[in-house]
Formats: structure tokens, C-alpha cells, sequence
């Protein structure tokens, strides 16, 4: 792609989030997601292949979906209050709208289906777009409205998110797919603790976006779309297999890692609300995501795929290559001793 093309775009793609996230009134935040969305489609297609251009399509049509049923809402809302403002959206009728919206936007089960063949269909750099910064906005919107949004939906949301995104990802062996069910499942435990702690929310995000980040940065690397060639990647880059591998553990929420500290404060928060049967069921449904997690891990780390080259680094990473990357890594795996620190500057 051009690079002045490419730079237009993603100041497209800043330019709609920050315009969500600073905007108080409705119609603002709307356009902010609109721009979202119209910024990341030729990104999309720039592959040129038919599959990228039915992703393409199927994301445009989702989207535009969405964002019709959140200009509908507050219009209602406008129309049974007089109000424009987010955090004044008092009609329940448009505040049920807006949660399936947003959902559907988000890609929060029972609105998930789009997200995996959106995903399998587009190139490693834009599943990374996707996963990460197309989800700031539509979840600051929720955030914003978290008091005044259905609790008991929100749960169950929750619930079928983290169930479906569990299963769902079991018998992938596409790397593209695995993480879109990842996803699916981490914005079930961000939904979940939304109507309790939206700080916790805010918190499970950022988490979230970094554990992401260093999974999509080191298939990038390792150029690995599928299961197959992530299980050689030990014979040529051993040190970032080996940190894939705690990359993993962390998605999947073992400690001492990052991934441990939203899935520990969230179960907290929901048992000092009297929700522990929600709990339980929410700690049993991560072990389904945590099985192809640590399935993943053994074919990357603990498996020696058979090797017909003489030399044991058939091929090496460039020095040059993804300066962020060490920094993410770190990130992944080194946050749980400062949670004291987090949960201060949030609350």
C-alpha cells in the first residue's frame, strides 16, 4: 500500500477513537465510530484476495448494523427524555438497544459470529488492529453507560462469551481464529465486572491489549499462521517460542503472570457482591480457554517437530525487527507484583 495512503489511514483510525473517547454527546461519538470503521476497511483489503474482500464485507455490514442500532437508540432516548448527553441515557428501551449494539460492535457473544471469519481472512498486522484499538472505543462507550445498562444481560453476556469463546477455540488449529475466540472470551470477564467496577473493566483492558499485542508481534515475527508452523519455531527462534509460551500461560490467566491479576481482583469483586455461583461458573468456563492455551504452548515449546537441515538455526530473526516487542514481552509477565500500584491509580 502507498505510504501516504497508509498514513492517512491510520490517523483515520486515531482520529475516530480519540473523537469517541473525548465526545460527551451522541451524535459525536457516533462519527468517532463511523470513521472507525470506514478507516480499517481499506486496510482490509489491501491483500487483494477474495477472502480479504468477504471479510471486508462482512465487517462493513456488521458494523454499519451496529452503528445504525446506536444512532436509533439515542435517538429514542432523545426523543423519551430530551437528553443528547452519554451518561444521561435514561430509557430502558434504548439502553437495551445500545448493549447489543455495542456488543455486536465489541463482538460479545451471543453477537460473536462475525469476529473469526472477519479475522481468518485478513493479514496478521490487521487481526492485530482489530483485536486491539477497534476495541477502545466501543468499550469506553460502554464504560461510560455502565450505570445505567442491564445488569442481569450483562452477566449473561458474560457467561455466554466465556463459554463460546472457549469451546470455540478447541479444536482450531488457524492461529487468526484461536485469537479472535480468545478475544471473545477476555470481553466476557470485561463485561462481567462492568456494572460492579468499571475501573476493573478499565484495568482488564489494558491487560488485555497487552497480552494481545505480544502474541500478534510474535507471529508477526515468526511469520506463523497456523499450528504447523508454530510447532518447528522452536528449532529457529527458540528464545521467542519460549516466550510465546509465557505469553500463553499468561492469556490463559496462570500466575505469576500479568494474565492472573484481572481474572483474581474480578472473582473478588463478583464474591463480595454475593455472586459466587457466577463466579464459579465464570472460573470453570477460563479452563476451557486455558486447555487450548496450554495446548498451544506444548506443540510451540515442549515438542521438537522432525528437522532435516544440519544446522540448528536454520533461520534467524533480523536485530532490526520489532523494537516494542521485548518491552510487551515484559509487560506480559511482570505486572502481577505491582498490583497494589494499578488498583490505586485506578480507584
Amino acid at each position: 500500500m502507498n505510504p501516504y495512503a497508509l498514513s492517512i489511514l491510520l490517523s483515520s483510525l486515531a482520529v475516530g477513537t480519540i473523537t469517541t473517547l473525548s465526545s460527551s454527546h451522541w451524535f459525536l461519538a457516533w462519527l468517532g465510530l463511523e470513521i472507525n470503521t470506514l478507516a480499517i476497511i481499506p486496510l482490509m483489503t489491501k491483500m487483494h484476495h477474495p477472502r480479504a474482500t468477504e471479510s471486508a464485507t462482512k465487517y462493513f455490514l456488521t458494523q454499519a448494523t451496529a452503528s445504525a442500532l446506536i444512532l436509533f437508540s439515542t435517538i429514542t432516548n432523545a426523543w423519551a427524555t430530551g437528553e443528547w448527553t452519554i451518561i444521561t441515557m435514561n430509557d430502558n428501551t434504548s439502553t437495551l438497544i445500545l448493549t447489543i449494539a455495542l456488543a455486536t460492535k465489541l463482538g460479545i457473544a451471543p453477537f460473536h459470529l462475525w469476529l473469526p471469519d472477519v479475522m481468518q481472512g485478513l493479514n496478521l498486522a490487521t487481526c492485530l488492529i482489530l483485536t486491539t484499538w477497534q476495541k477502545l472505543a466501543p468499550m469506553s462507550l460502554m464504560i461510560m453507560t455502565s450505570h445505567q445498562l442491564n445488569t442481569n444481560l450483562l452477566i449473561t453476556m458474560a457467561m455466554l462469551s466465556t463459554v463460546i469463546g472457549g469451546w470455540g477455540g478447541l479444536n482450531q488449529t488457524q492461529m487468526r481464529k484461536m485469537m479472535a475466540y480468545s478475544s471473545i472470551a477476555h470481553l466476557g470477564w470485561m463485561t462481567l465486572i462492568l456494572s460492579f467496577s468499571p475501573n476493573l473493566t478499565t484495568l482488564n483492558l489494558m491487560i488485555y491489549l497487552m497480552l494481545t499485542s505480544s502474541m500478534f508481534l510474535m507471529m508477526m515475527t515468526m511469520t506463523s499462521t497456523n499450528m504447523n508452523k508454530l510447532s518447528t519455531s522452536w528449532l529457529k527462534t527458540p528464545l521467542l517460542a519460549s516466550s510465546m509460551m509465557v505469553t500463553l500461560m499468561a492469556l490463559g490467566g496462570l500466575p505469576p503472570t500479568s494474565g492472573f491479576l484481572p481474572k483474581w481482583l474480578i472473582l473478588q469483586e463478583m464474591t463480595k457482591q454475593h455472586l459466587g455461583a457466577v463466579s464459579t461458573l465464570m472460573a470453570m468456563s477460563a479452563l476451557l480457554s486455558l486447555f487450548f492455551y496450554l495446548r498451544l504452548s506444548y506443540a510451540i515449546s515442549l515438542t521438537t517437530a522432525p528437522n532435516t537441515s544440519n544446522s540448528n538455526m536454520t533461520w534467524r530473526v533480523a536485530h532490526n525487527q520489532m523494537q516494542v516487542l521485548p518491552t510487551m514481552i515484559t509487560l506480559t509477565t511482570m505486572m502481577l507484583p505491582i498490583t497494589p500500584t494499578l488498583l490505586a491509580t485506578l480507584n
